[in-house]
């Protein structure tokens, strides 16, 4: 198979149309058409839907579309590889995974300070759920990985080196003036009522067992397919979600959080390859424990912020 109709594929369910497709990468509708159809017949299966206002992977289109823009950035790594060799740069890339709720703050904070210490450093980030990071860590896609142990929790692997970073306590996301803003710690019961949204299975798990503990039900009426996603529906009013504390201080300002009594928690792990460590692993995992802690200040700003918000203004 071309890499280029890989690359015209992932063009393709990124804009979400063949006309767009073409004048982005340069081609004429046609020639990404017909790409696309040489793709679907080299695999047996139909890869997108074609509908009135463009087109949208099917379920094997989404799968492969996965695997397309993993493969399709390793090939981009290894031609500026080559090309650092020619100008006479040797130093080995860093490629990072991170959740996404560690991927908005935590993680580019903690690669920051490396390179104000360590110096220029190539490096990646690729988000992930965790089980997909772990599993890329192992196929020596990743150098170091920030997962969680939520469920269905880590993998115990000797191939890996895994460092416990700290606890992170779930909160609840608002949007700013909800009634429940600004009343400190609530009660799961409290928020029984309410209508739920979530975007993946470990958070989802997280929130029913809090809730079942306290003899009560969480509604998740609401799937979102990612985080943003997720936020955005709370924002607009649609239903209200269990984010991980890390995310406070990276949230939209059109949302407040809540916490939580007895709060469901996850462990946060980095995890390496025991086998050829990248030179720079050792010193990013002590800058993503400093990180990881840090966060615990801006919290409890942000839910200042967040709780003045709510409130009506006072005469």
């Amino acid at each position: 198979m071309s890499l280029t109709e890989w690359r015209t594929f992932v063009t393709v369910c990124r804009l979400g149309s063949l006309s767009a497709a073409a004048v982005e990468l340069g081609y004429t509708q046609s020639a990404v058409s017909r790409q696309i159809a040489a793709l679907e017949r080299r695999l047996g299966e139909p890869l997108v839907h074609r509908h009135a206002r463009g087109v949208r992977p099917t379920p094997a289109g989404e799968a492969f579309r996965y695997h397309a823009l993993a493969a399709l950035n390793e090939a981009d790594r290894a031609v500026r590889a080559v090309r650092d060799v020619r100008d006479g740069a040797l130093s080995r890339p860093l490629a990072v995974g991170a959740t996404p709720s560690l991927a908005a703050g935590v993680v580019p904070a903690a690669v920051r300070s490396l390179l104000d210490t360590a110096g220029p450093v190539r490096w990646s980030l690729v988000p992930g759920l965790s089980a997909q990071l772990h599993d890329r860590v192992l196929d020596g896609d990743l150098d170091v990985a920030v997962v969680t142990d939520a469920p269905p929790g880590l993998p115990d692997d000797s191939r890996l080196e895994r460092r416990c970073l700290g606890m992170d306590e779930m909160v609840v996301v608002l949007p700013v003036g909800h009634p429940r803003a600004g009343h400190g710690r609530v009660h799961i019961q409290e928020l029984a009522h309410e209508t739920w949204v979530e975007d993946n299975d470990g958070s989802a798990a997280l929130l029913r067992q809090h809730a079942a503990r306290a003899g009560v039900t969480a509604r998740i009426d609401l799937t979102a397919a990612d985080l943003p996603g997720k936020t955005a529906l709370v924002a607009t009013g649609h239903a209200i979600a269990l984010v991980p504390g890390v995310l406070t201080c990276a949230l939209r300002a059109d949302l407040t959080t809540v916490d939580l009594v007895d709060p469901p928690t996850r462990g946060i792990h980095a995890i390496t390859p025991r086998r050829d460590p990248h030179p720079c692993a050792a010193t990013l995992l002590d800058h993503l424990a400093t990180a990881f802690r840090s966060v615990r200040p801006a919290r409890a700003a942000r839910r200042t912020a967040g709780t003045d918000a709510g409130r009506p203004e006072q005469p």
